[in-house]
């Protein structure tokens, strides 16, 4: 049986990562060993999106891959909390359709999306 969903993050300086997560964004965390954080990300939910297709009349396609996005109540709110702490974006906030989004800048491991969900959130099930 399928317990929970472990995601990882690969980051140049895992050290910066793991303070961001557990002092920016405040994640309750175990040390495994010797400063080696597993964090607890919070309810969760899965899309598979397709690879290619038409948006606008244009066809668009992106090969194979996976991506971690953040989700939250009120983006505007977030990102000022958050920026409080010390965190940058990579971007203003916009529309993109499902929701409102931002790109969060996690140190030494690139961007996240961060969003207001506009679509029913499947975590609460």
């Amino acid at each position: 049986m399928i317990t929970a969903v472990h995601t990882l993050v690969y980051s140049d300086d895992a050290e910066a990562a793991r303070a961001f997560f557990r002092d920016v964004l405040g994640w309750p965390h175990v040390d495994v060993h010797g400063g080696w954080l597993i964090f607890k990300t919070g309810p969760s939910e899965l899309g598979v999106h397709p690879t290619s297709g038409e948006h606008g009349g244009q066809a668009w396609s992106t090969p194979q891959h996976h991506e971690i996005s953040l989700m939250c109540d009120d983006i505007a709110e977030t990102v000022a909390e958050l920026r409080d702490k010390g965190a940058t974006f990579t971007r203003e906030i916009r529309d993109d359709g499902f929701g409102m989004t931002t790109s969060l800048v996690v140190p030494g491991a690139g961007e996240m999306m961060l969003y207001e969900p506009e679509h029913p959130a499947a975590y609460g099930l």
